[in-house]
């Protein structure tokens, strides 16, 4: 569901920031943020601190209407282990 905003009613809004004849894309840079990213913080005195993110090995990315129902990684794996409860060890045969 989209969200529609008023930016009238946001008093922080300035009026020269107009964005109504705009559209965002959604996941414009989703692939290349799982592929990692830099950021550059750039220090009172001058100096850069460059510190560059990628996914720890192994992490999984939900969509967000499976995140609705999982506030945290112990229980994803609860579900997923229940899931796993109901596979077969072995192949049935078929008749």
């Amino acid at each position: 569901m989209k969200h529609q905003h008023d930016s009238t009613s946001d008093p922080d809004m300035l009026s020269e920031y107009d964005f109504s004849g705009r559209q965002g894309v959604r996941g414009k840079y989703h692939e290349a943020y799982r592929q990692g990213h830099t950021v550059r913080v750039i220090q009172e005195d001058g100096s850069v601190i460059t510190q560059y993110f990628t996914l720890e090995e192994g992490a999984i990315l939900l969509a967000p209407d499976v995140q609705r129902y999982f506030p945290d990684s112990d229980s994803v794996n609860q579900a997923l282990r229940g899931l796993i409860q109901l596979i077969p060890k072995e192949p049935q045969e078929t008749v």
